[in-house]
């Protein structure tokens, strides 16, 4: 990507702040410029474990060898794909965190919406919906956009409702102490599984998930129990060739 590229989504018009209706974090840039330190410091421990559970349930799928993450933010993940051996790309729906990603990201970064995802069909071989699937009004339609999308199946990684933290978080929110999910709808393994099976009826596939985000003095960091603040979840296509 040149440097003309990357600046452009610097140039993005600073009025929009809004998506879906709702005032949106990801359109602020009070908290979009801190995002990347939240990694590298606080939740860098959090951050190894979800990248364990993600790699151990999308690497069993050796058809998958490129990705687009939609919702890539700041492209900390996608990044991460192309380390474990897979190519790719990455999603959007705010230019300020687009912004950030075309300077620490060398791969393809698109400005998009995720209900309506402008690629053709079996563009990739799957799609990553990483920390941002709960931020969407209409999930069942972005499920079926990214089995349009990416040919072989989806690989989700999600905050778990049935986590603690989540209950503090929403304290939070009350005190005005956390804006970055005051707009979320958490899910469980359960509750996506639901909208899962809703979107992709009359399609064949396998589920599988994991769960992590435990506390640290726990003797497992990764099971397959529905308790931990994060879960992975890889939705296989065997319909397909």
């Amino acid at each position: 990507m040149s440097d003309i590229e990357k600046k452009q989504f610097d140039r993005v018009t600073k009025t929009l702040e809004q998506w879906q209706d709702r005032e949106e974090w990801f359109f602020n840039r009070e908290y979009t410029d801190r995002y990347e330190d939240y990694y590298e410091t606080r939740y860098k421990r959090a951050e190894i474990w979800q990248k364990k559970t993600l790699a151990k349930l999308i690497t069993k799928d050796e058809r998958v060898n490129t990705l687009l993450e939609f919702g890539c933010g700041t492209t900390r993940f996608t990044r991460w794909w192309n380390e474990i051996g897979i190519e790719a790309s990455g999603a959007d729906i705010s230019p300020f965190m687009l912004g950030q990603g075309a300077h620490l990201f060398d791969g393809d970064l698109a400005l998009a919406d995720s209900h309506h995802m402008p690629f053709k069909d079996n563009s990739f071989d799957a799609l990553a919906f990483i920390a941002t699937f709960a931020y969407y009004k209409d999930p069942i339609k972005v499920i079926r956009e990214a089995v349009r999308v990416g040919k072989y199946g989806i690989i989700f990684g999600i905050m778990n409702r049935n986590s603690t933290k989540v209950v503090r978080r929403r304290i939070q929110e009350v005190f005005n102490k956390n804006e970055y999910y005051k707009t979320a709808n958490f899910y469980t393994p359960d509750s996506l599984i639901e909208k899962i099976h809703e979107a992709l009826e009359g399609r064949l596939y396998e589920i599988e998930w994991t769960a992590t985000g435990l506390p640290k003095w726990f003797p497992m960091q990764q099971w397959g129990f529905p308790i931990g603040d994060f879960f992975a979840l890889h939705v296989k296509l065997t319909d397909v060739e």
